[in-house]
């Protein structure tokens, strides 16, 4: 059924959109705009949680909803794809989103679709080169990650692991690119030059999931299946350091992932690691000026979590729940909601700078330091 008000919130929303459109093509005299991207359905194929497309919210007015790019088109019955991985390029203006089998390649200002490729073996979460130019791509749970030529989609290379291909971060540096398959408790590290695996990290305790670095590529941080909380290993010798628990709360079944932390960031200057709890539906945030990082405060939250990162100010936590985290308070600001009022949930978002009608900075979906020693 549809209500009475939809046309006038519609009304509402297209006037929305046109001072959107005006406003990022230089009509309000090049300000720069920052806004949050989010891909969806970013928790599996669940359409309520924001339907399906890029999202785009006005992180300056309170994270309103300005704009809805499309993405894929489903018939009524057919089986929508999960979103798997969500990327962009400030030196491109392009932005990336993978589901499990397929990719396309969108313009981050007008939202136009580029080019769609499909992938042997399908897509995971993959990352950009810092120029834009080169993506690695991996498979669904695969043997091995593609190297692709992110202009026009076309795979170069292929770098095999045979680790499960899931998560990838390319060095802010560029000099190498991380590679953590789920099926492995070692994490690999790719050298771009070459497009081969030129060291590893680990064994850690288990098959890594999320996991996040420090700007100076010389410590990692990781998720493993059947741990509440994380594990240290160091780049420079290959080995693991530490492992952290998660203290004062109970292990238990989760939602999804079977994973009972399944989301770790570090904000950009490097002080502290946020580590999500599936379990009790929580965010701890350790010390990480000491090492192994010192447990402090919890944020409690309604929903599940399956994901975290930060604005590139580190202002924000961004958990996938939709929540919008003040990170000096530890204070949920926010709340995603969609142009219904609906709440919106997805692990795949990232923040943007836009002005004039040209990307500035763009932000990345993991939570990776950026403190270079």
């Amino acid at each position: 059924m549809i209500s009475a008000t939809m046309p006038l919130i519609r009304l509402r929303h297209i006037a929305a959109l046109s001072l959107f459109v005006l406003t990022l093509f230089g009509a309000d005299g090049g300000k720069t705009h920052h806004l949050l991207y989010v891909a969806s359905p970013g928790i599996r194929n669940y359409t309520e949680w924001g339907g399906v497309g890029v999202l785009v919210f006005d992180i300056d007015h309170g994270y309103k909803l300005v704009k809805r790019f499309p993405t894929w088109q489903y018939q009524p019955g057919q089986k929508v794809e999960n979103v798997k991985g969500f990327a962009a390029s400030a030196a491109t203006g392009k932005m990336y989103v993978s589901n499990i089998n397929r990719m396309m390649a969108l313009d981050i200002v007008t939202g136009r679709k580029l080019w769609e490729k499909t992938y042997e073996g399908g897509c995971d979460r993959m990352a950009l080169s810092p120029d834009g130019k080169t993506m690695y791509l991996p498979q669904l749970e695969g043997p091995a990650w593609h190297v692709v030529n992110a202009e026009t989609g076309d795979v170069i290379a292929t770098v095999e692991t045979r680790s499960g291909s899931h998560n990838t971060i390319w060095a802010p540096d560029g000099s190498r690119v991380y590679l953590a398959g789920l099926k492995s408790p070692i994490l690999r590290i790719a050298d771009p030059k070459t497009n081969t695996i030129a060291g590893t990290v680990g064994p850690f305790a288990a098959g890594i999931r999320p996991f996040t670095v420090n700007g100076s590529d010389t410590l990692v941080f990781v998720n493993v299946n059947e741990l509440l909380g994380f594990e240290v290993g160091d780049v420079r010798t290959g080995k693991k350091l530490y492992r952290v628990e998660v203290q004062g709360f109970k292990y238990g079944p989760v939602a999804r992932h079977g994973c009972p932390s399944h989301g770790i960031a570090m904000t950009p200057d490097e002080k502290e690691i946020w580590v999500v709890d599936g379990p009790n539906n929580a965010v701890h945030v350790f010390d990480a000026t000491v090492m192994p990082p010192r447990q402090g405060q919890t944020i409690q939250l309604k929903e599940f979590p399956g994901w975290i990162s930060f604005s590139m100010d580190g202002k924000y936590a961004y958990v996938s729940t939709g929540d919008i985290i003040d990170a000096a308070t530890k204070r949920i600001v926010a709340t995603l909601k969609d142009e219904t009022g609906h709440l919106v949930q997805s692990e795949k978002l990232l923040d943007l700078e836009i002005a004039g009608g040209r990307v500035v900075r763009a932000g990345n979906q993991f939570g990776v330091g950026l403190k270079v020693q």
